[in-house]
């Protein structure tokens, strides 16, 4: 493997980094889950989405299901982590990671009675933000329209999609 491409030509750099401090509120909160967007995909051009995701104790998540277009890759900070690898369920603690090559099938879920946090990287970058914030909803309804959803946003499910 080498390197990419160069995708910047000049002999300078430029001011163009983006600071995000550790107490900036979340940008999506339900009732089980905050989601802090810290990366999306339009700040890094399509490069990756990243995002914090803590997670109440007990709160569900989404049950086995795969991409099309995108990896995802998860990385505990904090707390426990039910993470499915698309053969078996393992707890992950500080430090686990997983990653979920195209295709890959995978689920996670807090199943302890303690909060949990980690990190979500999605790549390259997929507008996430509008998954997260209504994808509660749109399951609510059901149905074609749910379907529909779920297939605008790379989320394809192997059985019931979220619990």
């Amino acid at each position: 493997m080498s390197y990419p491409d160069p995708r910047y030509f000049s002999d300078k750099g430029e001011v163009s980094a983006v600071f995000r401090p550790a107490d900036t509120p979340p940008d999506h909160s339900t009732p089980t889950q905050d989601y802090h967007y810290l990366a999306t995909t339009v700040v890094t051009q399509g490069e990756f989405g990243l995002y914090k995701v803590d997670m109440g104790p007990r709160a569900g998540g989404p049950t086995t299901h795969f991409h099309k277009g995108i990896s995802e890759s998860f990385y505990v900070l904090d707390g426990e982590l039910e993470l499915y690898d698309g053969d078996r369920w393992r707890t992950g603690g500080p430090g686990d990671f997983l990653y979920v090559p195209v295709g890959g099938l995978h689920a996670f879920r807090n199943a302890s009675d303690a909060p949990t946090s980690m990190l979500m990287l999605f790549a390259p970058g997929a507008p996430r933000e509008e998954y997260f914030e209504n994808v509660a909803e749109m399951a609510r309804r059901g149905g074609d329209e749910f379907g529909r959803f779920l297939v605008e946003h790379d989320s394809f499910f192997v059985d019931q999609g979220y619990r």
